[in-house]
């Protein structure tokens, strides 16, 4: 253990480790956010939390058994020439669930808060807890195979699972908020989540897609969005000065 704290080598890979689990968490955080979003105020924290202990936890835990993850890799069977394993079909399922959830969400979000759907709005703290831990598999599978592929050591990789989630969790809730407080936000991170599902369907299928064009296509348009949002407050004001001004006797 000493050796690892005094190895540049190491602390070089515990950082840039730590950076993609955060990248690829962000993905991850979201969904939590808007899932939680339909639980009371006063369980949402809670709900935040657990689903990130969860993640981490997970993440941890697949690390332990890194021979399993290894062997899901192995073809069981072969559809139209092409080979599945069991990594593909947990990321075609997983995939599925993102994409059936995700328009499921902007479906009611269209549908507003009135009307026939309305009582599906809220959710139940066991229901949601139980669609963060199916999201978190495929996310943390997906991550770990990352991780196994750049470091070696077993205690660098669970170190910056330990680092990612607790950075995540500082900026969790700030993220929550924010989704919440912005329907067109909300309604862009859902719009990723299901870009997001199809890519999980494509690489089950081995047609790899880099996630870094999917990143920056959702960069660019949260800044258009966070344009659009600055431009909406700026020209909000002039009128709320102007309905100031004349309700002054």
């Amino acid at each position: 253990m000493m050796e690892l704290l005094t190895d540049p080598q190491a602390w070089i890979a515990f950082a840039t480790l730590t950076t993609l689990e955060l990248v690829l968490g962000i993905d991850n955080i979201i969904f939590i956010s808007i899932l939680v979003d339909k639980l009371p105020p006063d369980k949402q924290v809670l709900a935040r939390r657990l689903g990130l202990f969860m993640a981490m936890f997970m993440r941890i835990g697949l690390l332990l058994v890194l021979s399993w993850i290894i062997g899901l890799v192995a073809p069981l069977f072969t559809v139209l020439n092409q080979e599945i394993s069991g990594r593909d079909l947990i990321l075609i399922a997983g995939g599925l669930f993102l994409i059936w959830k995700s328009t499921g969400e902007i479906h009611q979000s269209l549908e507003g808060e009135e009307g026939h759907a309305s009582g599906a709005v809220r959710a139940t703290f066991a229901a949601v807890i139980l669609q963060i831990m199916i999201v978190d598999l495929v996310f943390s599978l997906d991550s770990i195979i990352t991780a196994v592929g750049m470091v070696d050591e077993l205690a660098v990789m669970i170190a910056a699972v330990i680092a990612s989630v607790a950075l995540m969790m500082v900026f969790a809730g700030a993220i929550g908020r924010f989704v919440s407080e912005h329907p067109s936000i909300k309604m862009l991170a859902l719009s990723f989540l299901v870009v997001v599902g199809v890519v999980l369907i494509a690489e089950g299928f081995d047609h790899h897609v880099p996630k870094g064009y999917v990143y920056f296509a959702m960069a660019f348009s949260l800044g258009v969005e966070m344009l659009n949002i600055r431009m909406r407050k700026r020209s909000a004001r002039p009128v709320q000065l102007h309905t100031e001004y004349t309700r002054k006797p």
